[in-house]
């Protein structure tokens, strides 16, 4: 959602910077995600002046062209050769001086260049409208009637506004803040500063000369429905300031009537809709669903088939106008020959709104306020808004009486708040005044204060604040996260005091070790598709974790595993050419188990995900590319275990319906990790041709194994010996039972053991594999003698030979 600085100064006085403005809407949960510059001219006529033309005569060379003189100031004559048919001497023009860059109203930028043009020297360019993004017209030349001197900038003869727009990622909770109004009001209370609403006291009836009706059918889906009528109106381009304000949030003004709809429902939250009169029948309009694959065409030319629960906007021949608050009707629409229009104003369900908008692939400015809920109280004021702008723009006159359909006014949310609750919740205690007042500024009601609770009256709009929690969070607000101080001890009465974890400490330098080592963190949706888990042993549909009501197929149960969330990830940056991919998520998993008494259980966990795909660097003038294997997914698995201190583990392969081969990890006896080659129909369902490595580590059993304290001793001061073996055993053993053997055989002198080659071939037999393993020994109070070292060697040959039933090559 794009906000703009400009229009928010004609709610609040803001003195502050974008950027500061910025962060403070981040603070209060409006992130601002980026702030970009808008100008009415693109480029704000930077490099272009007044000029005045002093001499002006026809080029030798050229019919249509002509060789001026131009004091653009400064003591400064260009020569110009100039195309325009209306150039004359005496003139006062705008010039593009040479390295001034222009933006056309259509086409492409372009440089003004010092050129000779049919043998003439040319320093400049005198402008038409349309060559620097002022208007249409290519004519002629712009002719100015101003005194100003030559050499004035051309962005202050046009008074050329610049503006700083928001770009805002509003979260689904924050329906309050679709508007200016809106976001404004959040500042206001921020700041302790008057918030100034739209005045509408000049909106007045002037005659009930087209009385039309209205017959909401469905008081369900439309709990509330208003209109007027407003004739003798003339349609065509609005004026300059109403077209700035639009485009500065990137919409792209339509015609004057169309434009004032657009701009009220970003003023104020209120989306409108206009009707052509003379497109009405019967001078009626009936709120009403239609029967299942009722053909409509919108707007957008495309002839729809309708839902049976689509809430339609017909005429009195019951004919379709509109699919209400998704899109408007192409037969009803306004046209340059509109005279006449009908002005709706309603408060329609969020859920059939919902339901329409996914049913059609639409999401446009007014579903996605609707969908989200609307103030229905504020519909009548929006209303007289938008009828006044289009009286004083467009003229005409107000005809009708205003239609106001609201059988059952939708009351506010009315309950008690506990000062200690928020306390609780806060962890301090705010003061009570301010708690009121803070409240109050966002138009929730305070009453009945007693000192220890009080009661708010929350409007409908503020669809997000249901209870005593909610009221809490707007407090905090306001009040800012960042001034809550950190304490080493945190309680509440729900939870039984506890200390301020080390696991978010452990897990943040557990991120900058996995991003330093090449990998990018990545956060997936919790929803995702049943289909991922159909016919999967591993994943019994049964124990899905179902949404009642989802927003799409695509999002219809939580996930059980992050291995699909993550394969969308890859798939996305594949089709944008990042094949070279390295990703981990933190994320929770979520199963339910279904009890002999026939309750649910559900279950929630932690994973860590890890995703290797593509080469392992880009190819260099060097060395060409490598692919990614298993064995660079095991080192960064076994790089997470060293680094949280986990030692000492078990591995065995394992059969498994995701990967093609893979490895279990046990600590203890517990599965803390797997990881393997994903299998290809997984893959290939995602449309990925390349192979994909993935592991998941269950978080929660890995940290409740970790260990924080690390053994730190001098380096020996005795040199280390290697050795070597050429071990050829069964082929079914695998090198972590050689590793473990070692080991238990030589606890004193052995270090480590590594294997750095292992072979197959019909010389050993098909069923046999030789490990060439390398073998470090070290005593740390002595150098090792050949005796000792050889005695240490035959007792691992020995230990090799009789329990793994190995042959030792020489």
């Amino acid at each position: 959602m794009n906000i703009s600085l400009a229009w928010l100064r004609q709610f609040i006085d803001l003195q502050e910077s974008a950027e500061e403005v910025g962060i403070m809407l981040t603070n209060v949960g409006l992130e601002v995600e980026s702030i970009e510059s808008y100008e009415t001219v693109k480029g704000g006529l930077e490099g272009m002046v007044i000029g005045e033309v002093l001499t002006c005569e026809k080029h030798p060379d050229a019919d249509k062209l002509s060789l001026t003189t131009v004091d653009i100031g400064n003591g400064q004559i260009s020569p110009i050769v100039c195309g325009a048919p209306n150039v004359r001497a005496g003139q006062k023009v705008i010039v593009a001086t040479v390295g001034a860059t222009l933006y056309p109203t259509e086409g492409e930028p372009f440089t003004i260049k010092k050129a000779k043009i049919r043998g003439a020297v040319s320093e400049g360019m005198i402008c038409a409208e349309d060559e620097i993004g002022l208007g249409k017209s290519h004519d002629g030349i712009m002719v100015l009637n101003t005194d100003l001197p030559n050499g004035t900038p051309a962005a202050k003869y046009f008074n050329l506004e610049s503006d700083k727009v928001f770009s805002i990622g509003l979260t689904p909770n924050h329906a309050d803040a679709t508007s200016h109004y809106g976001v404004a009001r959040d500042l206001k209370v921020l700041l302790g500063r008057n918030l100034c609403k739209p005045d509408i006291s000049n909106f007045k009836i002037d005659n009930n000369y087209t009385p039309i009706e209205v017959v909401v059918e469905n008081h369900e889906a439309c709990p509330r429905y208003a209109g007027v009528v407003i004739s003798g109106l003339t349609v065509k381009e609005s004026p300059d300031w109403l077209k700035n304000r639009l485009k500065s949030i990137g919409l792209s003004p339509i015609n004057n009537v169309v434009d004032i709809t657009n701009y009220v429902l970003h003023d104020l939250g209120q989306p409108l809709h206009a009707f052509d009169l003379a497109k009405i029948s019967r001078n009626k309009v009936i709120v009403k669903t239609l029967p299942q694959d009722t053909p409509f065409k919108t707007l957008d030319k495309v002839e729809r088939k309708l839902s049976q629960n689509d809430l339609m906007i017909c005429d009195g021949d019951e004919k379709p106008m509109c699919i209400g608050g998704v899109f408007g009707g192409i037969d009803s629409g306004i046209t340059e020959n509109t005279s006449a229009i009908f002005l709706e104003s309603a408060y329609f369900s969020p859920t059939y709104i919902r339901r329409s908008s996914q049913y059609h692939s639409l999401v446009t400015d007014a579903s996605f306020r609707f969908a989200r809920g609307i103030d229905p109280n504020g519909t009548v004021y929006a209303l007289k808004r938008a009828a006044s702008l289009i009286k004083e723009i467009c003229g005409g006159e107000i005809s009708s009486e205003v239609i106001d359909i609201y059988p059952n006014p939708i009351p506010n949310r009315v309950f008690n708040v506990k000062y200690k609750n928020i306390d609780r919740l806060i962890g301090k205690v705010l003061d009570r005044e301010w708690i009121k007042k803070t409240l109050q500024g966002l138009e929730i009601e305070v009453s009945d204060d007693n000192g220890e609770e009080f009661t708010v009256s929350v409007p409908p709009y503020r669809v997000d604040v249901e209870h005593s929690a909610d009221i809490t969070e707007e407090i905090l607000r306001m009040y800012g996260f960042d001034n809550i101080e950190l304490k080493d001890r945190y309680s509440a009465d729900f939870l039984a005091e506890f200390p301020a974890l080390d696991e978010d400490k452990i897990k943040w330098n557990l991120t900058q070790m996995l991003a330093a080592s090449g990998l990018n963190q990545i956060m997936t949706n919790s929803f995702t598709k049943a289909s991922h888990w159909e016919n999967m042993e591993s994943f019994k549909n049964e124990q899905n974790v179902e949404m009642l009501n989802p927003l799409s197929s695509d999002l219809a149960v939580m996930r059980r595993s992050l291995v699909f969330t993550g394969l969308d990830t890859v798939i996305h940056n594949i089709n944008r050419r990042q094949k070279d991919l390295k990703l981990f998520e933190f994320g929770k998993i979520y199963s339910k188990i279904t009890k002999e008494d026939g309750s649910n259980l559900y279950l929630e966990r932690e994973q860590l995900s890890i995703f290797m795909t593509g080469s392992k660097v880009g190819e260099t003038w060097q060395a060409k590319s490598e692919k990614i294997n298993f064995y660079d997914l095991s080192g960064i698995v076994s790089k997470i275990f060293s680094f949280l201190n986990i030692n000492k583990f078990s591995q065995h392969e394992i059969e498994s319906d995701i990967f093609e081969y893979g490895l279990a990890i046990n600590f203890q006896k517990k599965e803390i990790a797997r990881l393997g080659l994903l299998r290809k129909n997984i893959t290939k369902s995602f449309d990925i041709k390349q192979e994909v490595f993935y592991a998941e580590i269950e978080w929660e059993r890995l940290m409740s194994q970790i260990n924080l304290n690390r053994n730190v001793s001098e380096p020996p001061k005795f040199p280390e010996v290697r050795r070597d073996l050429s071990l050829v055993i069964d082929k079914k053993l695998t090198f972590k039972e050689i590793e473990n053997l070692a080991m238990q055989t030589e606890r004193n002198l052995l270090q480590s053991v590594n294997v750095f080659d292992v072979y197959e071939g019909e010389n050993i037999g098909t069923d046999k594999k030789s490990y060439s393993v390398s073998f470090t020994l070290l005593d740390p109070n002595q150098t090792l003698t050949d005796d000792v070292i050889d005695k240490t060697m035959t007792k691992l040959m020995t230990a090799f030979e009789q329990k793994l039933g190995a042959v030792i090559r020489k």
